[in-house]
C-alpha cells in the first residue's frame, strides 16, 4: 500500500495516460479473437456529491459525481463491454445526506448507470425504513447482499443476493458481502436483519453462480481489507474460499496502488482491489477472456477523479 499522497500522485498520472491515448485499447488488439472487459468501480464514497473545496486541503479539486461521469463516459466511449460497481457506504460524510437521507447519492448512481452495488453499515444511519424506501424509489441498479437476511424488514423487497450480467457473451456473477452491524450501527437502526456468516455464504454463492456457468464471479465486499485480528476480511474471504475471481473491497478506506493477488483453497489467484474513500478515484481492471474464456488481467489502473477542461 502506498501512503495516499503518493498514490493519488501516481494516479494523476494514469489519468492523463488514460484521456492522452487508448494504449489499453491498442494492447489488447493483440488478442484479435478474445473478448475485453473493462471493471470501474467505487467505494466508501460517503455522499461526496461535489468535489473537495478549493481550500488547500489534501485532496482539494478531486472527486464529486461530474468528474466521476465524466471519466466513466470517456471509458464507455472507448471500451465496448464496461462494468460498473460499488462496494458500499454510499451514504453518510455530507450535509447532502443530513438533509435528503441519501436520495442525491443514489439518483446520481442510476444516472451513471451503474450494474451493481453492495451495503455498507454507513448506509443504515438513517434507518433500515430510509434505506428501503430510498432505493425503491431512486436506485436503477440492483443492491446485492448474500450474507444479510431481511426477511420480515423493511428490506426484504429492495435487494438480491446475487445478479448475472452479460457482457460480450460472457457471463458475469455479482454478489455483496456485509460486515457485522451489531458494535458498528445501532440495534434500532438495523432492526431484524440477520447477519449471516461471510465465508460460508460466499462459498455457496459463489459455488451456485460456477454451476450457473459464469464465466468470472466477482464479490462486492464491505468487510474490510485485513485486520491484526481475527475479523473477517477481503485476505481471509479470498484464502478460505473458492470460485471467486475479483473481490472489490470497501469499509477500511485503504488506497492500493496496484492489486493484490491471493491464492484460494483450491491454490487459484484471487484479485483484491479498493479505492479509499469519497469518490476519490476510480477503479479500473481490465481482462481480457481467451478463447475457452480463460481470463487474464492486462491492465490494472487507479484513476483521479478530478475535472478534466474540455
Amino acid at each position: 500500500m502506498l501512503n495516499r499522497r503518493n498514490f493519488l500522485n501516481k494516479a494523476a498520472l494514469a489519468t492523463g495516460a488514460l484521456l492522452v491515448g487508448p494504449n489499453i485499447t491498442k494492447a489488447a488488439s493483440l488478442f484479435s479473437s478474445s473478448v475485453k472487459l473493462t471493471i470501474l468501480h467505487t467505494n466508501d464514497v460517503h455522499s461526496r456529491i461535489d468535489a473537495f473545496p478549493m481550500d488547500g486541503g489534501q485532496y482539494q479539486g478531486l472527486g464529486g459525481v461530474a468528474a466521476r461521469s465524466y471519466l466513466i463516459n470517456a471509458i464507455r466511449r472507448e471500451e465496448e463491454n464496461v462494468l460498473l460497481l460499488d462496494a458500499g457506504d454510499i451514504f453518510q460524510g455530507t450535509p447532502y445526506f443530513n438533509v435528503f437521507k441519501g436520495e442525491p447519492e443514489l439518483k446520481a448512481m442510476s444516472a451513471m448507470a451503474y450494474d451493481g452495488g453492495t451495503i455498507g453499515n454507513h448506509d443504515f444511519d438513517a434507518g433500515m425504513e430510509n434505506l428501503a424506501m430510498q432505493l425503491n424509489k431512486h436506485a436503477r441498479f440492483p443492491i446485492l447482499i448474500a450474507n444479510y437476511d431481511f426477511a420480515g424488514t423493511p428490506m426484504e423487497s429492495n435487494y438480491q443476493p446475487y445478479k448475472i450480467i452479460k457482457k460480450g457473451g460472457l457471463k458475469i456473477g455479482l454478489f455483496g458481502l456485509g460486515i457485522e452491524l451489531k458494535g458498528l450501527v445501532a440495534d434500532s437502526l438495523y432492526g431484524n436483519t440477520k447477519y449471516l456468516e461471510p465465508i460460508a455464504v460466499a462459498n455457496k454463492t459463489a459455488g451456485l453462480l460456477k454451476d450457473k456457468g459464469c464465466d468470472m464471479i466477482i464479490c462486492l465486499s464491505h468487510l474490510g481489507y485485513q485486520y491484526a485480528n481475527e475479523k473477517v476480511s477481503d485476505v481471509a474471504l479470498a484464502k478460505e474460499t473458492q470460485h471467486i475471481d475479483l473481490i472489490i473491497g470497501g469499509h477500511t478506506h485503504t488506497f492500493l496502488e496496484a492489486p493484490v493477488s491471493v491464492k484460494n483453497k483450491l491454490g487459484e489467484d484471487v484479485v483484491i482491489n479498493q479505492v479509499g474513500y469519497a469518490g476519490i478515484m476510480l477503479g479500473r481492471l481490465d481482462y481480457i477472456f481467451e478463447s475457452g474464456k480463460k481470463k487474464k488481467m492486462i491492465n490494472s489502473t487507479p484513476l483521479r477523479v478530478t475535472k478534466i477542461s474540455d
